[in-house]
């Protein structure tokens, strides 16, 4: 987020009665605030989201959450200041407790890339039989690009898939699986249903693996929602951890899986998360790590490409630091009360 150079601004938040929003400007650089004295959040106008999120959707996880800008409420003393993120949005949250520790743009609507892989899987990982066998259609073989090679007619198991899915990021596997429960169309029903019921309700998908789609959204609040859902399921924390692995094509013909996160052996603590690229999406990366009991949980969206990985890092670092020393700028609200849709 930008500043104008020479100009100094005097914080005011505003707080209203019955308040539905809370937006305040960014301090200057010689306010309390900057220096790490104060308490107040901070917001910006930042790069700007696609498009606004709707006024009812930005006060899922409260009030400061509807802010375009940076939000994060240092400590009155031993205040760690943020690290530049080259990202228009950007949630990091305690998966623990549910409070987010600090966000950028956290309601505004971005393209997910292969992000949306993660609602992808856990919608589907509870609806499918890992040993069920699925058999490639023209519509999983002809997918492009990032595929694992998927034969058209050859069967494939429902596990292997997963972690074609998200190891190798391979777009083929992301409709083979949606295909497998029953229809395309059902598959793609039960993401957006998961993605209610988890009161993601930014999140429009319109395919399994996030290549570019007319109307196709995702938030970065509602990304740490899903990631939130994510670490619940054991299934899918073994897939999406798994470092490299062996995936049968067809007779005679084996392809080798190596994880593209490379917080997984890059950063102590590191348990999983997926990286995704789109021309217009830019770079998008979910991150979970866990230290000395606390996960914590990173999304980015429009992040400047090859940074990704680096900017999570970065961010969940500063928040073990700072976790339970800056006050929340909001919470990670839990699933709706009405039935799980995938079981």
């Amino acid at each position: 987020m930008s500043r104008a150079r020479g100009a100094v601004i005097t914080v005011a938040v505003l707080v209203a009665a019955a308040a539905t929003a809370a937006v305040a400007l960014h301090p200057s650089p010689t306010s309390p605030e900057a220096s790490g004295a104060g308490p107040a959040a901070s917001a910006g106008s930042g790069a700007g989201s696609q498009k606004p999120a709707a006024a009812h959707r930005d006060a899922i996880g409260g009030p400061l959450l509807a802010s375009h800008g940076l939000l994060v409420r240092y400590p009155a003393t031993g205040a760690r200041k943020l690290p530049k993120i080259p990202a228009s949005a950007w949630v990091l949250a305690d998966a623990g407790t549910g409070q987010v520790l600090a966000a950028r743009d956290p309601h505004g609507l971005y393209p997910p890339a292969s992000t949306l892989k993660v609602l992808t899987a856990i919608s589907l990982i509870p609806a499918l039989d890992p040993d069920m066998k699925v058999i490639a259609s023209r519509r999983a073989t002809s997918v492009e690009p990032n595929i694992v090679g998927l034969a058209r007619g050859h069967s494939y198991r429902v596990a292997d898939l997963f972690r074609a899915l998200l190891l190798i990021s391979a777009n083929d596997a992301a409709v083979a699986l949606t295909q497998a429960t029953g229809s395309y169309s059902r598959g793609i029903g039960l993401m957006n249903a998961e993605a209610h019921w988890l009161h993601a309700d930014d999140v429009v998908a319109r395919n399994p693996n996030g290549l570019p789609a007319r109307g196709q959204v995702v938030s970065a609040y509602d990304e740490a929602l899903i990631a939130r859902q994510a670490l619940t399921l054991p299934a899918f924390m073994r897939y999406d951890s798994t470092l490299s692995a062996s995936f049968h094509i067809k007779k005679k013909k084996w392809v080798g899986l190596v994880n593209q996160n490379n917080l997984l052996i890059d950063y102590p603590g590191g348990l999983g998360g997926k990286i995704g690229w789109t021309e217009k999406a830019r770079a998008t990366y979910i991150g979970m790590a866990r230290r000395h009991g606390v996960t914590l949980i990173v999304t980015i969206l429009h992040c400047r490409a090859l940074a990704e990985i680096k900017a999570g890092e970065k961010l969940l670092s500063w928040g073990f630091k700072m976790d339970h020393k800056v006050t929340p700028v909001g919470t990670l609200v839990p699933p709706r009360s009405t039935p799980n849709p995938a079981g």
